[in-house]
Parts: C-alpha cells; sequence; structure tokens
C-alpha cells in the first residue's frame, strides 16, 4: 500500500525558510524594520545596534502604532492591512508590510515589540522567541512601535556561523541605512552603536540630507538633474567630474521610493561622464526615478532591489541625456561667460602710475639649436643586498661560478646564472618591456609584472623583519570616506601600519595620513588609499596572515610602475637586478609571468640554421 509522500510544512519551519530570503544578515532585518516605520508615518526614527546587530537591532518610531489586536497579527504569516486583492501587488507604493518581515525576523530571533497608538492611553508588549509565543501583556509605552531583535539565528547556528566579521556586518547596516534615509529626507534618524551617536541626522531636503551624510563639502560637490517625461520623472543629484572618486558606494537608484540596483542604467551614467572623470573612478549619483508602477515588477529578486522596466532602453536614453545636460550646464559652462568679452575688459591704470614705453631684453648668447635634456621623475629601487651584489659581480667576471658562492633561493638560481646583464645592451621596448640577454638567449620582462613581484617581496619582508619602513609627509593629506568605507578600513588599519603608512582617524569620516611606504613614488595619496580599500572589498582574507599579504598585493599592484612608462636605462637595469633577487622572480604576486626566455637554440630553429 502507497503512502502519501506530500504534506504541510509547520508554520514555524515555514517561518524559517522565508526567514531565508527576507533576513539574510542583520543588515536586511534592519531593512525590513525601518521599512515597516516608514509605512507606519514616522517622522522621528531611531535605531540602535550592538555587535554589529548579532546581539541587538532595535528600531523606534513616533507613527502610528498599533492596537493589541493588530500587534498580535503582525507576526502571523501573510497578515497585512494594504493588500485585499492581487492587483493590489502591482500598484503597490508602499515598502513592505509587518506580516512578512516579522514573521520571519521571529522565527531566527528573540523579538520584543512595545506599540502604543496615539489615541490608546495603554499599549501593548510582545515576546516571541523563534516563532515561540512567550506572551503578550499591557504596558505604559510611548507613542508609535519599538522592536527589539535580540540574538539574530540564535536557533539557527549554520546561519549565524556564516556571518562576516563585525566590521564587515556593520558596514552593511550602515550602508542600508543609508539607502532608507537618503530616500526619505523628510524623517529625522539617529543612529547609536555600541551606545555612542554615529549618525544624528535632521530633517530637511534631498541635498541637505546628503549633506548630513556624507559632510559639508558635498555642498559645493553636486550637480541637481531634472527630467520629466511621459515615461519616466527623472530627479535627484550627481557628483562634478573634478570629485569622482577611486571607490564606489556613493552611487544611488531609486524607483517608486525604493532602492535599486540597475547595471545596465548604471552604465547610462557612467557613459554621460566618459573622457569627463579616469577610467579608475567612479561617478557619484543619487537619482530618484518615478515611473507607473504597472510598468515595473519589483518581485523578481527576494530582497526587491532587482527590478524589470517594460521599456529600460528608452529610460536609458533619458537618463544617459539627462546627467549629460547637467553636467554641461552646472559644471562646465560657469566657467564661461559669453555675454562678456573678457580680452577687452581692461582696468584703468591707477593715478599715480607713470607710463613708460615699453622695453625689449635680448639675450645675444641664445642659440635657438642648442638642446636641452629636461630629467624626468626617477623611480626609487632600493639596492639589493650586498650579497646579491657581490654574486652579480662576481658573475660578470666569471663565466661561471660555483653554487656555494651564492645565497640565492633556488627558484631564482638559474635566472642568475642565465641573466648576464650589460647594461648598453638592455632596452625597454613599447615603453612596457624590457629586453635584456644571456649567454644562452634573450630574456622579455614586462616592467609592470615584475616590479609588482619586486614590491610585493619587499612589503612581505618589511613585515617579517617588523622594520616598519615609512617617509613622513611634509603635509599630511586628509582623505574623506564614506562611513561604510571608514568601518572597512578600521579591519585593515593595522595592516596599514605593518607596510609602512602611519593613518589616523579624524572625526567621523576623514583620516589623516601621516607617512607612506618609503618605495610609494605616487603623490595622489587619498586616490591611492581609496583605490586600495575599493580593491579590499572583495578579497576574503582567511587570517590576518593572510590579510597582510592581500594588502600587499594590492599596494603592490596599485604603486607598480605601469606599462606605458618611459625608464631611463639606471631604472632598467635596478628593475632586472631587482627582480633576479626575489624568491619569486618568475611570476607576479597575482600568478602573471614576469617574464619570458628565448634560448638561442630556439632562435636557430627559428631561421633554420
Amino acid at each position: 500500500m502507497m503512502t502519501d509522500i506530500i504534506h504541510l510544512l509547520p508554520d514555524s519551519v515555514a517561518n524559517q525558510i522565508a526567514a531565508g530570503e527576507v533576513v539574510q544578515r542583520p543588515a536586511s532585518a534592519l531593512k525590513e524594520l525601518l521599512e515597516n516605520t516608514i509605512d507606519a508615518g514616522a517622522t522621528e526614527i531611531k535605531v540602535i545596534i550592538r555587535e554589529a546587530g548579532k546581539t541587538l537591532i532595535q528600531v523606534i518610531d513616533n507613527g502610528c502604532g498599533m492596537s493589541e489586536r493588530d500587534a498580535r497579527m503582525c507576526f502571523e504569516r501573510h497578515a497585512t492591512s494594504k493588500i485585499e486583492k492581487a492587483d493590489d501587488l502591482m500598484a503597490i507604493r508602499t515598502l513592505g508590510f509587518r506580516g512578512e518581515a516579522l514573521a520571519s525576523i521571529a522565527s531566527v530571533a528573540q523579538v520584543e515589540l512595545k506599540s502604543k497608538r496615539h489615541e490608546d492611553e495603554i499599549g501593548t508588549r510582545i515576546n516571541i522567541e523563534g516563532t515561540v509565543f512567550k506572551g503578550q501583556n499591557p504596558i505604559s509605552c510611548q507613542n508609535g512601535t519599538s522592536v527589539s531583535v535580540k540574538n539574530l539565528f540564535f536557533n539557527v547556528p549554520a546561519r549565524r556561523n556564516f556571518l562576516k566579521s563585525n566590521t564587515i556586518e556593520l558596514k552593511n547596516i550602515i550602508e542600508e541605512f543609508f539607502r532608507i534615509s537618503l530616500v526619505n529626507p523628510t524623517i529625522a534618524f539617529t543612529f547609536y552603536n555600541q551606545d555612542k551617536v554615529l549618525f544624528q541626522i535632521p530633517a530637511g531636503n534631498l541635498k541637505q540630507r546628503i549633506i548630513s551624510l556624507y559632510g559639508s563639502s558635498y555642498g559645493q560637490r553636486l550637480i541637481p538633474v531634472e527630467q520629466k517625461t511621459a515615461l519616466v520623472n527623472l530627479s535627484g543629484f550627481i557628483g562634478k567630474p573634478e570629485f569622482a572618486k577611486k571607490t564606489k558606494g556613493e552611487q544611488y537608484f531609486f524607483t517608486n521610493g525604493r532602492f535599486m540596483r540597475s547595471p545596465y542604467l548604471h552604465h547610462a551614467v557612467e557613459n554621460a561622464f566618459q573622457e569627463l572623470i579616469s577610467k579608475e573612478s567612479f561617478p557619484s549619483y543619487f537619482i530618484f526615478l518615478e515611473v507607473d508602477p504597472h510598468t515595473i515588477d519589483v518581485n523578481i529578486h527576494p530582497t526587491k532591489t532587482e527590478i524589470n522596466f517594460q521599456d529600460i532602453k528608452s529610460i536609458y536614453a533619458i537618463l544617459f541625456a539627462a546627467v549629460k545636460q547637467s553636467i554641461g550646464k552646472y559644471s562646465l559652462s560657469p566657467s564661461l561667460d559669453f555675454d562678456v568679452e573678457h580680452s577687452m575688459n581692461v582696468p584703468p591704470l591707477p593715478s599715480d602710475k607713470e607710463i613708460r614705453q615699453p622695453s625689449i631684453t635680448i639675450n645675444p648668447d641664445y642659440n635657438p639649436f642648442e638642446k636641452k635634456i629636461r630629467p624626468q621623475n626617477q623611480i626609487s629601487f632600493p639596492s639589493s643586498s650586498s650579497q646579491t651584489m657581490k654574486a652579480m659581480n662576481d658573475f660578470y667576471q666569471q663565466e661561471k661560478l660555483p653554487k656555494q658562492n651564492f645565497d640565492i633561493p633556488p627558484s631564482a638560481e638559474l635566472l642568475y646564472k642565465e641573466a648576464l646583464v650589460d647594461r648598453k645592451k638592455s632596452f625597454q621596448i613599447q615603453n612596457s618591456f624590457i629586453v635584456t640577454h644571456s649567454q644562452s638567449g634573450v630574456i622579455v620582462i614586462d616592467q609592470q609584472h615584475a616590479h609588482e613581484r619586486i614590491l610585493y617581496e619587499r612589503f612581505i619582508d618589511q613585515v617579517e623583519r617588523k622594520e616598519v619602513s615609512g617617509q613622513h609627509l611634509l603635509i599630511p593629506v586628509t582623505i574623506h570616506l564614506t562611513p561604510d568605507d571608514l568601518c572597512f578600513f578600521q579591519a585593515w588599519k593595522d595592516h596599514f601600519l605593518f607596510l609602512g603608512f602611519d593613518i589616523a582617524e579624524f572625526g567621523k569620516d576623514s583620516l589623516i595620513v601621516s607617512s607612506v611606504p618609503s618605495t610609494l613614488q605616487d603623490s595622489n595619496i587619498d586616490g591611492l588609499i581609496e583605490s586600495i580599500l575599493e580593491s579590499l572589498k572583495s578579497s576574503i582574507p582567511e587570517n590576518k596572515s593572510s590579510q597582510t599579504q592581500i594588502l600587499a598585493r594590492t599596494l603592490a599592484k596599485k604603486t607598480a610602475i605601469k606599462r606605458g612608462k618611459n625608464l631611463q636605462p639606471e631604472e632598467i637595469f635596478s628593475i632586472i637586478e631587482s627582480l633576479f633577487a626575489c624568491k619569486v622572480p618568475e611570476i607576479s604576486p597575482e600568478g602573471k609571468l614576469t617574464m619570458a626566455i628565448l634560448s638561442f637554440e630556439e632562435l636557430k630553429q627559428k631561421f633554420k640554421l
């Protein structure tokens, strides 16, 4: 006899499955709670975070509050006050409803809810732990709602183990907080982290909100964007091209009041900035789109951060044109005043100024055919060890040298013996490759990969010997970071110190750089730090040792000489010498070849000699 194999899941299991879609990390729980407070009509919201949301996420609002029955019903699945029929899903303009969010959150955390309507004299408190109802009782509390989410994933250890470090999770929380607060500038927010105020943002307009979040300097960096069409209404701000940053983060699209990711529309903005910013820089933008809700689908992704548009190609064209127009109108044209002819605007001479006939001075020794050589910027390469220099000098004098006289890593031994470098016969081609020779063949070196290997090993050796080699800057450099990037920097701060940086936090959104590694030649320190942080975001270190290696590898890649740079003979020889002194000279820190060797035997075969 066959038995039925399909059955309904218990609500507790169904809620935990739903939680996997809705509550992926503390930041997503905060997002759901904040959206509920906004839909409740709150004008003031407090966010309290402890241990990056793992211990506590609390959101307090002064919204409409809930009755005793509504407070209990909001923890039931599919409970809502906004949807009565299926068609309502396509026309909804609000953000969420407490039923789905709180039911999912309560299934993986310990939740306490306190709520009171303005017209009621007494409020309601409810406690739930992992879908288990612990009690409901009347309580004296303020108008509005307070939801405390404690010990997230306490009953799902596997999910908790997958959470990142507190620094990374707090960065995600701040990013989610920014998304909500940017799209709701008329709401005042206060954000507490570890019982300290991290943000206190008054109500205002969009520009004031951006300045409150990113700093007063943004008042001069923003260009307004506005375009109204039958298909879409665009509004918001973009950053001036000269303030483009090396890090991502200040790039926001909102559609009908909801944060949205759209690589396709992002490309439209990038295209509008083309040739105005470098390829390594990212434009800032805070752009709001208003469209007919029936022309989009917001349910293609569980977090609703991706949206399907019916006519996205037309929106792309409108967005590109609007951004391009704003850049031209507010960034470029103000420097030109076509109503005034500046060449004819000569101020009168002072009354006491004596008028003299102009004189001409002639240099009789001037020779127009005399060539003057302009000195080029030199690349600093610290000299290799005395043992390596002795081995190289001995090798120049002798054709062969006993192995025991070399103190060379085994992987580099053959290269040392082969690299009989003659300064006069080593040269650069295409400003990218160094060509030298040995007794048995020709060696072609990729100058960029080679220098990356050289710098990487020097950085690692410096850390291992605990000899920090830094050079003090005559004028310390101030770097402005977004709060989430600042949190990210804190996770790497000690490792920057190991490599020769002296960086201190200055205020809530700035760093002061006082010294940098002695091998660093880049004068654009702020851009370098920003680009390093951006590269580190995609790196997942396994331990502190690998964290140092990742930073050393990233720093080497960012500061190495690049293909296309013309090198002087001394620089060419220094690269060759330093590369052959490396422990692993054949490959770059990222595993790419630093050189190719073409033997004379191979050449003879090519020419059929």
